[in-house]
C-alpha cells in the first residue's frame, strides 16, 4: 500500500511516498516554505497561511501525478501556532507561528504581567508565548480577533480543511495539546478557565483522540494532522514499547513511549494515541553546543580580523586522535540555560595539565550534549522503571557525527540505531494515515 505523508514545517515543506508493505520511501520532495511575512514588530512572527497551503498542495499534486495509486494521505507540521478561519473554512488572519511572542509581552499599567503569566498565575493554565490559545487570549484582550472568525487551528489542520473542504477544524489530540490550555487527562481544552479569562471558547476546534479521516482529496482519504514531534516518533520508532528516540539537530530531544502521564521538572508529557503518551525532554542547546565549540576553534584559526574555513572536520580528527581518558574534562552544555532553569550557563570543569587539549574538549562537549538528555531520560526511568530495548537516533547533528553516536550508545547502555528515514516526521504522518484502519 502506498501512502503519502506531508510535513508543513516552519522553514520547509516536505512530502514522502511510503510503501508500507516494503517499509521504504519510494519518492520524496522538499521545498522552502517561503511564506514568511515581514513585520515592523520584532516580537511578531507570522506567515501567509494561504501561501503555505498552496505550496503544500503543489508538492502533493506532483507526487499524486506520479503515484495515482496512493491509498491515504497523512499530515503533520509545525505545532503550537494558529490561524483564524471563517464559516467557509477560509483563513481570515495570517498564521501566528510558534515563534510569535505577543502573548509574552509585558503590559503598561497596574498589572504589567503578560497573557502567559496571567494564564499561569491566575487560572492555572499552561501555555507559552506562541501557543495558539495564548495568542487567541492576547487578541481577545486587544480587540483584534477577526470579526469573521468562527474557529482557529494549526497550519497542518488548516491544510487538512483546505484539502477536504471541511468548514470547521478537527484536531488530533497531539495538535490540540500543543496549543496550550489543554487537559491531557480529560483530552480537552480547559474551556471553563479560558472563559473566565474572557476568551471566546466557541472558537476552539473540535478534538479527537483518533487518527480520524477528515474527508477526501481527489478521492483519497486524508487523516487528521499529527504533531510533528509525535509524527517523528512514529516515523522513527513506531509504537514499540521500551523504545527511546534520541534526536539531536540544532536542539536536542529525548522521547519515550509511556502508557501513562509522566511529568517531572524537565519532562513534558504529550498525547500520542488514545492510550499512549510521549514523555519528552528537550535541551535548549543540543547540537548547537557543538556549533558553539566549532565557532571558538574557527575564530582562533582565523586570528584577529581574519576568516577561516569551518573546523568540523579538524575537530573530528582531533577527537579521534585523543582516546577517551579515565579522568576527562567535563562539560555542561547548557549555554542557553534549560527549560526548567533559564539562568543555567555552560561550564567546562575537571581540567588538568594532561587533559586540557583540543581533542578532549571536543569529547567533553559531545558527552555534555548526550549527558543532558540522558539525565532527562533518568527522570522518566525513575517514574516508570522503563528499560531500553531499542535506542533510535534521528537528526542531522547525530546522523553526521559518528563520535556522538558512539557516546550515545555508551551513555544510554544500548546500541544506537539511526532512523532509516531522513524525513522522519513526513514518514510518521504517512504511517498515521492508516492507524485508524488498524484499530
Amino acid at each position: 500500500m502506498k501512502v503519502i505523508g506531508l510535513d508543513t514545517g516552519t522553514t520547509t515543506i516536505s512530502a514522502v511516498v511510503l510503501d508500507l508493505d516494503a517499509d521504504s520511501v519510494l519518492d520524496s520532495r522538499t521545498i522552502p516554505n517561503g511564506s514568511h511575512l515581514e513585520s515592523p514588530n520584532e516580537w511578531e512572527h507570522i506567515q501567509n497561511a494561504d501561501s503555505v497551503v498552496t505550496r503544500a498542495r503543489t508538492v502533493l499534486d506532483e507526487l499524486l501525478k506520479l503515484h495515482p495509486d496512493t491509498a491515504r494521505i497523512g499530515l503533520t507540521g509545525q505545532m503550537h501556532g494558529m490561524v483564524y478561519t471563517d464559516e467557509e473554512g477560509r483563513s481570515v488572519s495570517p498564521l501566528y507561528t510558534w515563534q510569535d511572542q505577543r502573548a509574552g509581552l509585558r503590559r503598561e499599567g497596574d498589572d504589567p504581567r503578560s497573557v502567559v503569566e496571567r494564564l499561569r498565575e491566575d487560572f492555572a493554565l499552561s501555555a507559552s508565548a506562541g501557543f495558539g490559545t495564548a495568542t487567541h487570549c492576547w487578541h481577545t484582550e486587544n480587540g483584534s480577533v477577526p470579526s469573521k472568525a468562527v474557529s482557529f487551528c494549526t497550519i497542518p489542520d488548516f491544510l487538512g480543511m483546505h484539502l477536504t473542504g471541511r468548514k470547521r477544524p478537527l484536531q488530533h489530540i497531539s495538535m490540540a495539546a500543543s496549543m496550550g490550555c489543554f487537559d491531557i487527562r480529560k483530552k480537552a481544552f480547559d474551556k471553563e478557565a479560558l472563559s473566565r479569562f474572557g476568551a471566546d471558547v466557541s472558537l476552539l476546534p473540535e478534538v479527537t483522540d483518533k487518527f480520524a479521516v477528515l474527508g477526501t482529496y481527489r478521492g483519497i482519504p486524508v487523516t487528521a494532522a499529527v504533531g510533528d514531534n509525535q509524527a517523528s516518533y512514529l516515523g522513527s520508532a513506531g509504537l514499540e514499547e521500551n523504545t527511546v528516540l534520541l534526536n539531536i539537530g540544532t536542539g536536542g530531544q529525548i522521547s519515550v513511549l509511556v502508557p501513562e502521564i509522566v511529568q517531572t521538572r524537565d519532562i513534558e508529557c504529550r498525547p500520542l494515541t488514545a492510550d499512549h503518551f510521549l514523555a519528552v525532554g528537550s535541551s535548549l542547546c543540543g547540537g548547537r553546543a557543538y556549533a558553539i565549540l566549532e565557532k571558538f576553534f574557527r575564530l582562533y584559526a582565523a586570528g584577529p580580523g581574519g576568516e577561516a574555513e569551518p573546523q568540523y572536520d579538524r575537530m573530528i580528527a582531533m577527537a579521534l586522535h585523543e582516546m577517551p581518558l579515565a579522568d576527562p574534562p567535563l562539560a555542561a552544555t547548557t549555554f542557553n540555560g534549560s527549560r526548567s532553569d533559564p539562568s543555567l550557563r555552560g561550564s567546562i570543569i575537571n581540567l588538568t595539565e594532561d587533559n586540557f587539549t583540543p581533542g578532549n574538549l571536543v569529547w567533553a562537549v559531545l558527552c555534555g550534549i548526550c549527558g543532558e538528555l540522558h539525565q532527562m531520560f533518568e527522570q522518566v526511568q525513575e517514574k516508570t522503571g522503563i528499560t531500553i530495548r531499542s535506542l533510535v537516533g534521528s537528526g542531522n547533528g547525530l546522523r553526521k557525527n559518528g563520535i556522538l553516536q558512539r557516546i550515545a550508545s555508551d551513555q544510554f547502555g544500548a546500541q544506537l540505531v539511526m532512523s532509516r528515514y531522513v524525513e522522519e516526521a513526513a514518514c510518521g504522518a504517512a504511517k498515521s494515515s492508516v492507524m485508524d484502519m488498524e484499530e
